[in-house]
């Protein structure tokens, strides 16, 4: 089954595993910026293996339908499990940070197979907001942190992580992202995980 991985949409699908296996690890630690600097890797690992796929010519079906599977457990854990884990931690295992985390897990869950049976809508739009918005919100959130009051951070999580799960399941459209937009986010990924990166380091 590895010789699946010996494509270079799954070797990235396959990176950005690695670095979500990195985030979850470095969140459990209580690492909060560092998590969430690994997790912007995964974020830009998925949007990069799609477009080598569309590009890699001749590639066989059996390894696309692999690389399929493998994209959709990678988006469950940087998009879900990642961001779930990060909201306990920050509210120090309260009940409410359970709600939230079990909310994330849920619709996460319900978003994905949603997306693996029925994909895009005919006009090219998503049905309900893509799991990939998670790990970038932290990460704009975790960047405005010292310029908050200590004790209104994490409300400001738990309000809006509550509002991103239900709209992982509303019934709202949001557009493909074009090449600007893909630019946009791999500059913000790229320049707020250094961010974090220096920040959770030193």
């Amino acid at each position: 089954m590895l010789r699946y991985l010996i494509d270079p949409a799954n070797a990235i699908t396959m990176f950005g595993l690695i670095c979500s296996s990195v985030a979850l690890c470095f969140a459990l630690d209580r690492r909060l910026d560092l998590a969430v600097a690994a997790g912007l890797w995964a974020v830009l690992a998925d949007h990069l293996d799609g477009v080598v796929a569309s590009y890699t010519r001749n590639r066989e079906p059996d390894i696309a339908k692999m690389g399929k599977s493998l994209d959709g457990f990678g988006d469950i854990i940087y998009g879900a499990i990642l961001p779930a884990v990060i909201v306990v931690q920050l509210n120090n295992v309260s009940r409410l940070s359970f709600f939230i985390a079990i909310l994330l897990l849920l619709t996460g869950t319900i978003r994905l197979s949603y997306f693996a049976n029925f994909g895009k809508s005919s006009e090219g739009r998503f049905l309900g907001v893509p799991l990939s918005y998670d790990i970038p919100l932290l990460a704009a959130l975790l960047l405005f942190r010292p310029l908050l009051q200590p004790d209104g951070f994490v409300p400001i999580v738990d309000v809006a992580f509550i509002a991103l799960g239900i709209a992982h399941v509303a019934s709202v459209r949001v557009p493909s992202p074009n090449k600007v937009m893909y630019l946009l986010i791999t500059v913000f990924a790229i320049a707020a995980s250094a961010i974090l990166l220096h920040r959770g380091a030193f």
